[in-house]
């Protein structure tokens, strides 16, 4: 068997998340569909970001097993033609290679980093409903700046995080909930548009938009800047902000060694 590394594409509003399920249209099962037809034969994905529905993403990478003879440069080339033919135009395969035996697309990660975009204007952009949330009231972006510059390091993001679980040993014990932020910052490249860019680690669900909610509180005046250290030290979800909406968050990179 060989491993492959794909890097993907796709808006997140045609599907219903990342990750199969069966009866409803998601990016997984989608791409498997495809690998499958390609191949002949059923493959397992492992994505770097099991994003939720309605997020989009230009930087996913997925890793899957293949027979060996299926890895060639000839093969690779037409299976990534074909894949981006068969899942367009929600989904594009920017590129597919061969990658080492001991790479995971999860677990190799060392970072991944998300772009969430806002259009801050009384008036709507027609162009930019699909990919941005569109906030009608003034924000005081200098107030949001400081008050992202509180979250880099390393904290415990369980009030930014919705609950979770996984089973040890037959027990269900809450899953981790700190993790470990690079930057945390926000641009303003034209009137009106407003990217927030966030790297970290890794991502509990939820973590990204539920800090752009608390972020936009600030903005609308609802919360000081100074709050974050009092929220994240909660350890509530109550303490934060509400959750953004989902289509204006995007999986943009992941960082592997």
């Amino acid at each position: 068997m060989a491993r492959l590394r794909l890097r993907v594409a796709y808006d997140g509003g045609a599907f219903r998340g990342f990750a199969p399920n069966p009866g409803v249209r998601t990016v997984g099962g989608v791409l498997a569909d495809a690998l499958g037809r390609r191949l002949g034969y059923p493959v397992q994905l492992t994505c770097a970001g099991r994003t939720d529905a309605g997020v989009h993403a230009r930087g996913q990478v997925v890793s899957l097993e293949v027979a060996d003879e299926d890895a060639s440069p000839e093969r690779l080339e037409a299976l990534g033609s074909g894949l981006s033919r068969l899942c367009g135009p929600d989904v594009a395969v920017l590129a597919i290679e061969r990658a080492s035996s001991g790479f995971d697309a999860r677990f190799s990660a060392l970072a991944r980093a998300y772009r969430y975009t806002i259009w801050n204007s009384s008036a709507p952009d027609v162009f930019r409903r699909r990919t941005s949330w569109h906030v009608r009231e003034p924000l005081d972006v200098a107030a949001m700046a400081e008050a992202s510059a509180l979250l880099a390091g390393e904290h415990d993001f369980a009030s930014f995080c919705s609950r979770a679980v996984r089973i040890v040993s037959g027990a269900e014990r809450e899953a981790p909930t700190t993790r470990r932020v690079l930057h945390a910052r926000w641009s303003s490249p034209e009137p009106a548009l407003l990217l927030f860019e966030i790297e970290a680690n890794s991502f509990c669900r939820q973590m990204v938009r539920s800090i752009v909610g608390t972020l936009v509180d600030v903005g609308r005046g609802r919360r000081p800047a100074g709050d974050m250290p009092r929220v994240l030290a909660a350890r509530d979800r109550a303490a934060a902000g509400p959750v953004a909406p989902p289509h204006g968050l995007c999986l943009q990179s992941v960082s592997y060694p």
